[in-house]
């Protein structure tokens, strides 16, 4: 049976061609960092649950970005999932699969993206509906050439590489008829947050978003 959100996964790919992949401090940290990807017209936003901020800040940028979609992201186990859906998450995103995690994450009530490395893994959550996948690690699993050779023998998933992408590589990703969109930090780069430099992530933010605009 086809995973019952396989469309709205889809969509939500297909919304922006990078998702910025963000780690927040706190709750001005995670607003600043938010409206500068919105100005630059990045609108889907996954948020780490590397933090003791993290959920928190999902719930509070729901309420003030309701043109955003908010994500919660390095889902590893059902406990996390259901704080991410309980704070407002509007999609959720695994590094990975387990047994485990499986039957929840088919249960989600909003979009789930798991991970996969191999085709294996891919074949394998193909059998149990999933056709939108996360290619994680990107680069160490292969990159760009290793994600195209999967289309031929499995043309019916579509992947978001995450994972050592960078502006550069996005381009060559976006090229591929098997993705949709690509995962990425660059523009929310550890330095640039240190720094305050928000207007830094604005402008990258708006050369990420134009990645699909024909020059």
């Amino acid at each position: 049976m086809q995973y019952q959100h396989t469309d709205a996964t889809l969509a939500i790919m297909k919304r922006s061609p990078v998702i910025p992949v963000m780690q927040v401090a706190d709750a001005a940290d995670a607003l600043a960092q938010t409206k500068a990807l919105i100005a630059g017209g990045l609108t889907v936003l996954e948020i780490t649950l590397r933090t003791s901020a993290a959920l928190k800040s999902i719930e509070m940028l729901v309420r003030a970005f309701p043109e955003a979609v908010i994500g919660a992201g390095t889902i590893t186990d059902e406990d996390q999932m259901q704080a991410a859906i309980d704070a407002g998450a509007a999609f959720l995103v695994s590094p990975g699969m387990t047994r485990r995690l499986l039957r929840p994450a088919r249960r989600s009530p909003v979009p789930f993206l798991p991970g996969v490395a191999t085709a294996s893994e891919a074949m394998a959550l193909y059998e149990r509906g999933f056709r939108c996948l996360k290619f994680f690690p990107a680069e160490p699993a292969g990159g760009a050439k290793y994600l195209s050779s999967l289309g031929g023998p499995l043309p019916d998933l579509v992947f978001c590489p995450t994972g050592g992408v960078t502006p550069e590589k996005a381009k060559v990703y976006l090229e591929l008829r098997n993705v949709a969109c690509v995962g990425g930090s660059w523009m929310v780069a550890p330095s640039l947050i240190k720094a305050g430099d928000y207007a830094a992530v604005e402008q990258l933010a708006k050369e990420a978003s134009a990645l699909l605009t024909p020059a």
